[in-house]
């Protein structure tokens, strides 16, 4: 699915490390919610406070979730999982567009 139909998106973009990582929130028509965005190459560490799927539409990065001791390579079409009250290193070896899926 390369678009979601019937969503409601939130303005105002959301600008986290100096402009590396941007997204948008939507809402989907029954009330999920996820957020659309692109993270420019650099290494960002994030917190999460529900668990997510990152699902890359395109790009490739490395990531270390946290207790892990060896990095994850993923590319475009591939997804991870990341635990609430968690976190995770990404390392954007190519500019990732990604969906995140929160719960």
């Amino acid at each position: 699915m390369s678009q979601f139909e019937n969503v409601s998106v939130t303005k105002k973009a959301n600008v986290y490390f100096d402009g590396k990582c941007v997204s948008h929130s939507i809402q989907l028509a029954d009330g999920t919610a996820k957020s659309v965005g692109v993270i420019l190459p650099s290494t960002l560490t994030f917190t999460t406070a529900a668990p997510e799927i990152m699902e890359l539409i395109e790009g490739e990065c490395k990531v270390t979730l946290a207790g892990a001791t060896e990095a994850v390579t993923y590319k475009g079409g591939e997804s991870f999982s990341v635990p609430g009250d968690s976190s995770f290193q990404i390392e954007v070896l190519d500019t990732v567009h990604y969906v995140c899926h929160f719960g």
